[in-house]
């Protein structure tokens, strides 16, 4: 196998610099001190972060984004794993065209989705509510879920699930004994995927949500129209070290390859 060079190397290290610089920079400012954005500061402060214990509202906007992540995820993969598994599995009349109307959201701008949404649950009596909240994010998460659901569905042997089936396995025990497990690795993925895309969604979400209803980046967002202080680089620290502790915990228990690279062989 031939080596990088030493400027394919410089270019990779470039690329990794670009991509992490914002995220350091932003864990930096959290730990000011000033009252203002500084960089550099005069030494490592914990005052922002005790700062979101005074502000409720972000604390239960987090408990929101959580929930409304979880829920629209999981129904979003409810929906994807039956998709997957008929658009892979036969060839039927419309499919392509059925294809395409599942992942036509990536399509829509989601302002356009954002306007059309309010439009819509405002006539049905849903507007500001949780349920309209969920319903927007089940259709733009969608497309996630069922593209890696899709990709673990196309690479399953059949004959395996044929030979459950010869052994009388009902179709029910067959799904959850074999079929499921074949698939997990885009299961998994796609609903993380998917939660990832529901929790950091804002720009539709601006449209529908109400103060009842309001998730933490759109908190975040009406923040700063407001204020300019470290807080927020604080609440993204949080998050930033949320996720990592979240991606090496799936590593430790599934590996990150299997999840995202395995998914998508086949």
């Amino acid at each position: 196998m031939k080596r990088n060079g030493p400027l394919s190397l410089l270019v990779h290290a470039a690329f990794v610099v670009f991509m992490l610089a914002p995220l350091l920079i932003v864990c930096v400012v959290a730990f000011t001190p000033e009252g203002f954005l500084s960089l550099p500061t005069r030494g490592p402060s914990l005052r922002w972060f005790r700062a979101i214990l005074d502000y409720p509202e972000f604390l239960r906007a987090f408990r929101d984004s959580l929930w409304l992540a979880a829920l629209s995820s999981t129904i979003a993969i409810a929906i994807a794993v039956p998709a997957a598994l008929a658009i892979a599995r036969h060839r039927f009349r419309g499919r392509d065209a059925l294809t395409t109307l599942f992942m036509s959201p990536l399509m829509v701008p989601h302002v356009v989705l954002g306007i059309a949404f309010l439009r819509f649950f405002t006539q049905i009596g849903v507007s500001g509510t949780f349920v309209g909240l969920i319903a927007s994010h089940v259709i733009v998460i969608f497309p996630f879920a069922l593209r890696l659901v899709l990709a673990s569905s196309f690479g399953i042997d059949q004959r395996i699930e044929h030979a459950a089936v010869s052994l009388g396995a009902e179709p029910a025990t067959v799904f959850r004994r074999v079929t499921l497990p074949l698939i997990l690795p885009g299961v998994v993925s796609g609903w993380l995927l998917a939660a990832i895309n529901s929790f950091d969604e804002v720009t539709m979400t601006v449209f529908i949500a109400s103060p009842s209803t309001i998730t933490l980046p759109v908190r975040m967002f009406l923040y700063i129209q407001d204020n300019i202080d470290p807080l927020i680089a604080a609440v993204s620290a949080c998050l930033i070290a949320l996720t990592a502790l979240l991606l090496f915990a799936l590593d430790r228990l599934f590996g990150l390859d299997r999840l995202f690279v395995g998914a998508g062989k086949g």
